[in-house]
């Protein structure tokens, strides 16, 4: 629900604890804001691997299914919820370790390979939800069902935006299904702290655009734009007469005009190197596409944009990484993604943004140890790998751990409400003073769960 700003100051006083105003105060809602914590991250980078990489495959290597290949073995299966003996499935592609740090990954990602110094590996993940609707709904904002606020957009309403001519949150190519526009929902949160998507799935990545931000007249200079504007807010002001709505509407197009300079130069990729270029596949034909989205990740992080989240995300009923037969076509979604995601490391190292960028790598679930058919892996919420790397992580680390088999999180286990939390930390946010008065109550991201999971902090 629209808010005016007066009575987004009032909520903002009740909900941000001990997070100061100012910024607020002198009336623009995004304005950067100081934090309760010492900030180890200025932004996010999430690149979301839709419909769950199988983590016994790719970054968490299990000799026990070597040895027990083709067995039926007794296991809980989150699906049905009963425990049944099923066949047990060696991994198809072998494990190498790497760096000093030795991290461990499959032939699948030999490009991310050559920075698991820089990653921080969590093993040990579980969450909720076994569809991929609710488990991504889960990853996003913290609930399965209940249209609750997506996790940039709270942390766009924490930190405000270090750049106020681009939005503070921005969803590229994002997908139609298994969540769509709800992942990147404001919800109940003042309408300016929602996510803006660049582009759909499946759209080309060069034809990926910012929707109603260039002017229909491209000739006329940015003096004229500006009185023309003016004039047209003016009666835009006039005509909201206080509606909520058409005010939050009204400021919407302030930022619309203010893209219109700021949004060429940003989205221009003629302006990079062909090394940049080539290090994040552009040119290739089975990276191009997400290269592209990789590199304009760091564009907008380099700009100032707080949240970023890259999808490599489906066109309709099936989800990327969802092999629930052919696991091996993990192969081809891997070829996709790998140079582009150990570029986009490469660069932020490059450019000294990886200090104070986190960047988190995951899937809403992993996939069984087990097979599903002849040769596919079920979806498994009880134990799976995301990694992180920059932003205040510690690196070149594992944390925690799945079972013999990698079929459930037994050490040091990290819930999903935990990494929210973590994440939240790292940005300088206490997740349980990070709140929002709605219907009666003062929500937050990781409702009343979570805990900072400090093996993880650099």
């Amino acid at each position: 629900m629209p808010f005016s700003r007066r009575q987004f100051l009032r909520h903002s006083a009740c909900g941000f604890g001990n997070l100061a105003l100012a910024g607020m105060l002198r009336g623009n809602p995004l304005a950067p804001r100081l934090t309760p914590i010492s900030p180890r991250a200025k932004r996010v980078i999430f690149i979301w691997m839709q419909g769950g990489p199988s983590h016994v495959d790719t970054f968490d290597p299990k000799p026990r299914l070597d040895q027990e290949n083709g067995r039926k073995i007794d296991f809980y299966v989150p699906r049905t919820r009963k425990v049944s003996p099923e066949t047990v499935m060696a991994s198809p592609w072998k494990f190498r370790r790497y760096g000093e740090s030795g991290r461990a990954v499959s032939e699948l990602f030999p490009h991310i390979a050559g920075h698991v110094d820089e990653m921080c590996f969590i093993h040990s993940m579980h969450t909720e939800g076994v569809a991929h609707g609710p488990a991504s709904l889960f990853l996003h904002t913290g609930a399965t069902n209940l249209i609750r606020p997506s996790m940039g957009s709270w942390i766009n309403y924490g930190l405000g935006t270090e750049n106020d001519s681009l939005p503070g949150f921005v969803t590229i190519s994002p997908p139609p299904t298994k969540g769509g526009p709800r992942n990147y929902s404001n919800a109940f949160l003042p309408p300016v702290f929602q996510g803006t998507a660049l582009g759909r799935a499946g759209q080309s990545a060069r034809d990926a655009v910012f929707k109603n931000v260039s002017h229909p007249d491209p000739d006329l200079d940015h003096a004229a734009k500006r009185r023309q504007f003016d004039f047209l807010q003016a009666l835009n002001r006039e005509q909201a007469g206080g509606d909520e709505a058409l005010e939050a509407t009204v400021e919407s197009y302030e930022l619309a005009f203010r893209m219109q300079a700021e949004v060429p130069e940003v989205m221009d990729m003629a302006g990079e190197t062909a090394a940049t270029r080539q290090i994040y596949g552009i040119g290739e034909k089975a990276t191009d596409g997400f290269g592209r989205q990789c590199l304009t990740a760091r564009k907008l992080a380099e700009a100032g944009v707080r949240y970023i989240q890259i999808n490599y995300a489906d066109t309709g009923a099936t989800p990327r990484w969802d092999q629930h037969s052919k696991i091996t076509n993990h192969e081809k979604h891997a070829a996709a993604t790998d140079k582009p995601v150990a570029g986009l490391l490469q660069d932020l190292k490059a450019r000294g943004l990886l200090d104070d960028t986190l960047v988190w790598w995951g899937g809403e679930f992993g996939r069984t140890p087990f097979s599903q058919g002849k040769d596919g892996r079920d979806h498994n919420p009880r134990g799976f790998t995301v990694w992180l790397a920059g932003g205040g992580t510690k690196a070149g680390h594992a944390h925690g751990a799945t079972d013999e088999f990698g079929h459930e999180a037994v050490d040091d286990k990290v819930h999903m409400h935990d990494l929210h939390a973590t994440i939240l930390h790292l940005l300088g946010l206490d997740h349980e003073a990070l709140t929002f008065r709605h219907a009666g109550r003062d929500f937050r991201l990781t409702d009343v769960h979570g805990s900072v999971v400090e093996g993880i902090l650099g």
